[in-house]
């Protein structure tokens, strides 16, 4: 498999998992999502709507690209589509020290970045911006394009947004919504990743911590299957082994670092209607941590959409016991409560009309019942009388007698 097989393959794994993210993110995005999160944590919120600044962008001719060369003296090649889609192209611009220098997925690499929009506004500029290559650490478009760059090669890369920011577009560095970018890339460096197993304490809790902001940064994008794979390769990181001396502070910081993981993770699993993974995300969190307030919260709800009512009940009265102030956790027991017993009180009907409606029969016996004691005491009154009658007419006539 080639290279561009192989980047193709990827992007449409990618865009498989994306599809289906955003067709099954209605369950849970009513607002009524949990609110108890620290600074660190993820917030729930939409980033507030970009003014659309990119009406009437043009796409740069060749001509226009060829001004922009910034070594024209250097070999040029034609424009390479990357996918195929006609979306994502790459051109060298400044060939580097052939192919087998291109680096690979897990290698960390520094790259020279110049994005602009097509019109030729500066987004940003980064000298020395560093990644771990296929870690999703940055846009998708940078990701594909630069393990098709040999180490020293200069190139010009046009995408799509849907390979950059998206519908969304972003705050930081500013991008309109749907904007196609151009950036300009040299790769500078490419390095293996460090040996987790010997990286210090410290440096360990740092990693993990990058790769959990950048899940939150996916997780804000509404990108839940990308923000999954960020907090996996923490989690990977959190859980790995190590040949150096550890402290209980440090221990009890990568602790941390995996607990907020899994929290995180669960939310986005709920996004994406994974119940069963978000249950198993919760329950490891709460093994570490039993009373953690977030995960308590979020298995609750798991459980209730699983339709685990009396399970999801207690877990939420935990969490509210643990904090007896938080109106999140008491509006969603209340509203889980009241939901329970409109389900019980349909079963009950369902189960009285499976059984013949036996409240009915009950009802229809009991005036039966009634009248056949009206009919019995109308009788012997009726005899008593006649008894009586015929006493009281034998005592006149022996009287007569």
């Amino acid at each position: 498999m080639t290279d561009k097989e192989e980047i193709m393959e990827s992007a449409s794994h990618d865009n498989a998992q994306s599809a289906k993210k955003n067709s099954k993110t209605s369950l849970l995005d009513s607002g009524e999502d949990f609110e108890v999160l620290d600074e660190e944590d993820i917030d729930d919120d939409e980033p507030p709507p970009l003014e659309d600044a990119g009406e009437g962008k043009v796409k740069p001719t060749n001509s226009e690209n060829a001004n922009a060369d910034p070594d024209p003296t250097g070999q040029v090649d034609e424009w390479m589509d990357v996918l195929g889609n006609g979306q994502l192209k790459k051109k060298v611009l400044k060939e580097g020290e052939g192919r087998d220098s291109r680096p690979q997925k897990g290698q960390n690499v520094k790259i020279r970045l110049k994005t602009s929009l097509v019109d030729g506004t500066l987004v940003e500029e980064k000298p020395d911006l560093t990644f771990t290559l296929g870690d999703g650490d940055v846009i998708q478009a940078l990701d594909l394009t630069v393990q098709l760059m040999a180490l020293g090669e200069e190139a010009l890369i046009q995408t799509d947004a849907k390979y950059a920011y998206g519908a969304r577009g972003s705050l930081e560095p500013a991008v309109p919504a749907n904007a196609e970018l151009s950036l300009e890339v040299k790769l500078l460096e490419a390095t293996d990743a460090p040996d987790l197993e010997l990286l210090p304490p410290a440096e360990k809790i740092a990693l993990a911590s990058q790769k959990r902001e950048r899940g939150n940064a996916h997780y804000q994008r509404g990108d839940y299957a990308f923000a999954v794979n960020s907090y996996s390769i923490a989690l990977q990181i959190t859980e790995s082994s190590s040949k150096v001396d550890i402290t209980p502070e440090e221990e009890e910081g990568l602790l941390d670092v995996k607990v907020k993981c899994l929290n995180n993770m669960a939310a986005s699993q709920l996004k994406l209607d994974h119940y069963d993974a978000a249950l198993k995300s919760c329950v490891s969190a709460l093994e570490h941590q039993p009373d953690n307030i977030k995960a308590l919260f979020r298995m609750g709800k798991v459980l209730a959409l699983q339709g685990e009512f009396t399970d999801a009940i207690q877990t939420l009265r935990k969490a509210l016991k643990l904090e007896p102030s938080n109106k999140t956790i008491h509006a969603e027991l209340s509203k889980l409560v009241k939901k329970h017993s409109e389900q019980r009180g349909a079963e009950q009907a369902m189960y009285k009309k499976m059984l013949g409606n036996p409240s009915d029969n009950s009802s229809t016996q009991k005036p039966r019942a009634k009248s056949s004691w009206g009919l019995s005491w109308k009788w012997l009154f009726g005899a008593t009388a006649v008894a009586i009658g015929g006493v009281a007419l034998s005592v006149v006539i022996a009287a007569r007698n």
